[in-house]
């Protein structure tokens, strides 16, 4: 089934303004700072609900999705809390809570709902491109592990959004499902899976060009090699965004009724320039992370999941490790991680005075909290930055014992930024996940954290839209709904609508 044949993920009618824009005399109704698949998300559902306003994308590199949504810099696993035993937590009585599962998972439904709804209306290309079929497992080993993800399973299979997980502690079942898990390995360990048949891949670089290419395709402007180095809200309610080219230097002012900052890791620093009152007290914590890559046919066609093990004691959830098969531009390959490691830099391509230079005296103490109450997660990164090719390559053979070192590549992956935020209690916590924050009167929001991020784009963004425009979203409601049906309604308590929406997604996306 993997890989299916599809055009390459690069867009060739994407269309650019100049990279030294004149300031127009009108101001834009949106401008969208940053070219990654939350600035995309956003664009496509304003253009749908409101096509006659003015957008415009603020880009700092040479071209689109270069950072997180990247198709290399991040695992592009739809994350639905299939196989991430992150989602989800044991009690202390045993029991797991899966609400946070069921929440991740209900996001990527939303999500889906709107690709589909683009590629219905013949606004993205063959969803191939971007979206393909692959297996979701979770797969342990070690007795107590077993027994572990046993209980998430009867857990989790009640849910009607994990009907069709499948659990299994038979070598053969589980061989079946990834033939590369078992050869080398002990017989006499204990191990188990789950699997849902119905997991994706997800190519975001190509899902934000495509949405980008609708965008400019109607209207919208695509600026590149632009960097926003200002913020300033005016007494007229307008934003005044200054940019520089990055190239020539040449400095632009362009002015703005909406703002939305998508800039990944670069929209703390952009927020604390806008003043607003909301960003004080937020700082953020950079990781960054290595694969392991395999372009090795052989190993390709015999792998098509994306396996996910436990994290390591101390790891963020992030750094949960994982075999994935990835499909990029039509060609299938083998990733597995990811390294954590440590830079300075908020974004990949960023400066490596970001942390010090994020630092204000609103968000010292919740960063020195943090520090304090996270030493697990210090000395996990300072063990992972030590670690060897060798080490690095004995933790993929827990996976895949007959791994072997010339057939893998290590490659860079992407920065996130994790959120830090004021705690009255604990002065201030690290925060895994996304976080808007969004001024008062609604004029300008942003984007802050990490995964599972771009899965969840299309929530976030509408959630984003009711917050910042709750004058207009109730007269948006119709539109939206046509974009997604599931919408003010919860799939995981309407088994008869969950499967509905699953169902003709899947067929719309190609995924059966």
């Amino acid at each position: 089934m993997l890989p299916r044949s599809s055009a390459p993920s690069t867009d060739s009618k994407l269309k650019r303004v100049s990279a030294s824009p004149n300031p127009s005399a009108q101001p834009l109704d949106v401008a969208l700072i940053g070219g990654g698949i939350m600035s995309a998300t956003l664009g496509a559902l304003i253009k749908q609900l409101q096509p006659d306003w003015s957008i415009q994308i603020f880009e700092t590199l040479s071209e689109t999705a270069l950072e997180s949504s990247n198709p290399w810099n991040n695992a592009g696993t739809g994350h639905a809390a299939l196989c991430e035993l992150n989602y989800g937590k044991e009690q202390a009585d045993g029991t797991f809570e899966i609400q946070t599962a069921v929440t991740v998972n209900e996001q990527f439904q939303v999500s889906r709902q709107f690709w589909s709804f683009m590629v219905r209306e013949g606004l993205l290309p063959d969803p191939a491109s971007f979206i393909n079929p692959v297996p979701h497992i979770s797969f342990v080993w070690g007795e107590a592990n077993v027994d572990y993800l046993r209980r998430r399973f009867e857990a989790l299979k009640g849910n009607p959004l994990f009907k069709d997980m499948e659990f299994s502690d038979d070598p053969a079942v589980i061989r079946s499902w990834a033939p590369l898990l078992l050869p080398g390995r002990a017989k006499s360990q204990p191990i188990a899976a789950t699997r849902v048949v119905g997991g994706t891949d997800v190519d975001f670089g190509a899902l934000t060009r495509h949405l980008l290419s609708y965008l400019t395709d109607n209207g919208a402007k695509l600026t590149l090699e632009r960097k926003v180095t200002g913020l300033r809200r005016q007494r007229d309610g307008l934003w005044r965004i200054s940019s520089r080219h990055t190239v020539g230097g040449t400095p632009s002012v362009t002015h703005a009724r909406f703002v939305f900052v998508g800039a990944g890791g670069g929209a703390l620093n952009l927020l604390q320039k806008s003043g607003i009152k909301e960003a004080k007290g937020y700082g953020g914590f950079p990781i960054s992370g290595q694969f392991l890559r395999t372009n090795n046919p052989a190993l390709v066609a015999r792998h098509s999941a994306k396996v996910y093990g436990k994290a390591s004691v101390g790891a963020p959830p992030m750094s949960v490790p994982h075999l994935d098969t990835r499909v990029v531009d039509g060609q299938g390959s083998l990733m597995f991680g990811p390294y954590a490691g440590f830079s300075p830099k908020f974004l990949k391509t960023g400066s490596w005075f970001d942390l010090p230079f994020s630092l204000r005296p609103s968000n010292i103490i919740p960063m020195l909290a943090v520090a304090k109450d996270n030493f697990d997660l210090v000395k996990y990164l300072v063990s992972e930055l030590l670690a060897s090719r060798a080490k690095k390559l004995e933790s993929l053979r827990q996976f895949m014992p007959e791994a072997k070192d010339e057939d893998w590549e290590l490659i860079t992956a992407g920065q996130r930024v994790q959120v830090i935020k004021k705690d009255p209690k604990k002065g201030g916590v690290l925060q895994f996940g996304t976080e808007v924050v969004a001024a008062e009167d609604g004029s300008i929001a942003g984007l802050l954290g990490a995964s599972p991020g771009a899965s969840t784009a299309v929530p976030i963004m509408i959630t984003l839209l009711e917050r910042c425009f709750p004058e207009r979203f109730e007269g948006w409601k119709p539109a939206l709904t046509t974009m997604v049906p599931s919408l003010g309604r919860r799939l995981a308590e309407d088994a008869e609508l969950a499967d509905s929406v699953m169902s003709s997604t899947a067929e719309e996306l190609s995924l059966v």
